[in-house]
């Protein structure tokens, strides 16, 4: 190390070195100081490339002992724990990940993930729970609620709460001091088909030349299976001697079965089978992610409306053809649907209520008959 040199500022010292910028060399500012019984030496500055002078020098040593000033090597140690800082805090975006890497199913994972990056990555992502304010929240769900639907809002806000949650339980962060307000959303949406349009769609499945798709449209008509329970529906998971077919991991989370009807037993006996263990295989025999192209053109071959939901619809038409028979109680119909409470089931009450209007208004087919009878024998 060069030689120390004195100035005339007490604490002050500086070295020769070579010029920054230049040729030939430059004084190196150095000060030197006792704090809290500990000399510290810190580099003030260089002569040409900063400007620096004794009197310069000895005002940053008097900032340094008052501590308005940090030596570079306290300001190193300074930004490095704030990083750490940074880097410990569990901010929305670290639980999201957390909270995607310790789920151990996760159906929903690619339209929430696209919930997160549209919606909340960019105002939340990084801050913590505890940093959010309730205007925070309320500002994104006016905002959002001026272009989209509030199905969409609240599904987001959900996800927010839902994972701030997460962090609580594993007590990672602190929760919220405030209730997420969730926009009301009437999602309730039954489809029906008339007798005619019924009809027409079975017609068109018939005309229609994809090996997969009607089958699959008539086994949600016949069963009221889901969509995702036909795309895993393996043919090891159809029981003709006991009558029943497996649904494994249904929407409800727990495995169910239902029963095997004739008409969906007729069905699956002439359905073609290949080397794939799925009754209703995708691309080189994989489980199927999608099929809606061809549904679409056969329920617009049909003439149905444009919004009807080919295999989601069809399930609803299942539980209305059940439910207003008469036949069928809703408890009953719950088990075939494989709802997990009573009160998606609820939907269909109205149907079975017309079903026992129509077995009460007998009695006066019953009536009206005595009536007739009394009278025809009071003429003659």
């Amino acid at each position: 190390m060069s030689k120390r040199f004195k100035t005339d500022k007490t604490g002050v010292y500086y070295r020769i070195s070579k010029r920054v910028g230049g040729s030939g060399d430059e004084k190196v500012y150095y000060v030197a100081f006792k704090k809290n019984g500990k000399v510290t030496e810190a580099k003030a500055g260089r002569q040409y490339a900063d400007g620096m002078t004794p009197a310069r020098a000895a005002l940053y040593r008097a900032a340094l002992i008052e501590g308005r000033e940090q030596t570079p090597q306290e300001k190193r140690e300074a930004d490095k724990a704030a990083k750490q800082a940074e880097q410990d805090k569990w901010t929305i975006a670290r639980l999201w990940k957390s909270y995607k890497e310790n789920k151990t199913t996760y159906k929903g994972i690619v339209t929430d993930q696209n919930r997160f990056d549209l919606y909340l990555s960019e105002p939340f992502g990084k801050k913590e729970p505890a940093d959010l304010l309730p205007l925070d929240v309320d500002r994104l769900r006016i905002n959002m609620l001026k272009k989209k639907k509030p199905a969409t809002v609240r599904n987001t806000l959900e996800l927010l709460r839902r994972v701030v949650n997460y962090g609580v339980n594993k007590r990672l962060c602190e929760p919220l001091h405030f209730r997420i307000e969730l926009p009301k959303v009437n999602n309730v949406k039954t489809e029906d088909l008339s007798p005619n349009q019924l009809t027409a769609l079975l017609a068109a499945i018939e005309e229609d030349t994809h090996p997969q798709a009607g089958a699959m449209m008539k086994m949600a008509l016949f069963t009221g299976m889901r969509r995702g329970e036909l795309f895993r529906l393996k043919w090891q998971d159809i029981n003709k001697e006991s009558g029943f077919i497996n649904i494994s991991d249904p929407k409800g989370g727990i495995d169910e079965r239902i029963p095997l009807n004739q008409t969906a037993r007729d069905l699956l006996q002439n359905h073609p089978r290949t080397r794939s263990p799925y009754v209703f295989p995708g691309r080189g025999g994989e489980q199927r992610t999608d099929i809606i192209k061809p549904m679409r053109r056969i329920c617009k071959a049909a003439g149905l409306p444009k919004g009807f939901r080919p295999l989601h619809g069809l399930r609803h038409v299942y539980a209305s053809m059940l439910a207003s028979s008469g036949q069928v109680d809703l408890y009953t119909l719950q088990r075939l649907l494989t709802h997990k409470s009573p009160v998606m089931t609820m939907r269909y009450a109205h149907l079975r209520d017309d079903a026992l209007k129509a077995g009460a208004d007998q009695v006066d087919v019953i009536f009206k008959k005595q009536a007739d009878d009394r009278k025809e024998a009071a003429n003659g």
